[in-house]
């Protein structure tokens, strides 16, 4: 085995179709195979460590503008299941937070008088995030409703029987909600969070503290979740830089 005939296996890939991301994961396969053989004493060198990784393509999240976020979240009627979805989808773009983060939610971790919830996030990691007036009035709709289902948990989010919510049945229920507000973008609760993080830095949110309310580790990581069009940024340009 030697560093061309890897070369040519990625190259049969790329005529293949496969995408760049699955090329990337069977390299890094292979580079861990060819370690163990050479610490096993198989091979004397890993020839996939010359390699370099095919780069990966940078695509751009799905978001809603304000206005789709307004019919999205205007959920009518009076049914149990309207008014844990209006509390739901109120929650998701007042906060940010991961669809796993929201159904993680346990009673206690909401705090309606001070409008803040605290959310574990990945590694472990807990922040406190605000939310706004809609979210505290749509949770405090909700809560005699989840008090009806006889909850047997302490989770926030409950099904009919009393159950956690999962995370799949929340995807579904912003789905359904979709297709209710005829909302053009098809959307995930992702796609929300996505909308919360650009709505800030639209209306002058830095970075860095978008980056604490969505519990990422790294600034690249929440440069990715905002979006913002060329007329903005030279609106932006013309108002802060001394010479503009």
């Amino acid at each position: 085995m030697d560093v061309l005939l890897l070369r040519a296996f990625l190259a049969r890939l790329h005529r293949d179709g496969l995408k760049k991301s699955s090329a990337a994961r069977k390299l890094a396969s292979l580079r861990t195979f060819f370690r163990y053989l050479c610490r096993e004493g198989i091979l004397a060198a890993n020839p996939a460590r010359a390699l370099v990784s095919p780069r990966l393509e940078r695509r751009i999240p799905a978001h809603l503008d304000e206005a789709d976020v307004a019919r999205l979240v205007a959920v009518d009627g009076d049914r149990d299941a309207d008014v844990r979805a209006r509390a739901i989808l109120e929650l998701l773009y007042a906060t940010g937070i991961r669809c796993a983060e929201l159904v993680g939610l346990d009673l206690p971790e909401v705090d309606l008088e001070a409008r803040f919830v605290r959310v574990l996030g990945k590694g472990q990691k807990e922040r406190l995030v605000p939310f706004g007036t809609p979210a505290e009035k749509a949770l405090r709709a909700y809560l005699p409703v989840r008090a009806g289902c006889r909850p047997r948990t302490d989770a926030l989010f409950v099904n009919a029987r009393g159950g956690r919510l999962t995370d799949r049945s929340v995807r579904a229920i912003v789905q359904r909600r979709v297709v209710q507000a005829a909302v053009a973008q098809r959307i995930s609760p992702h796609g929300l969070r996505h909308s919360f993080a650009t709505h800030l830095l639209e209306r002058g949110a830095d970075l860095r503290s978008i980056q604490e309310l969505l519990g990422h580790a790294r600034l690249s990581t929440t440069q990715r979740y905002t979006h913002l069009d060329a007329r903005h940024i030279l609106e932006i340009y013309r108002k802060t830089h001394p010479r503009a």
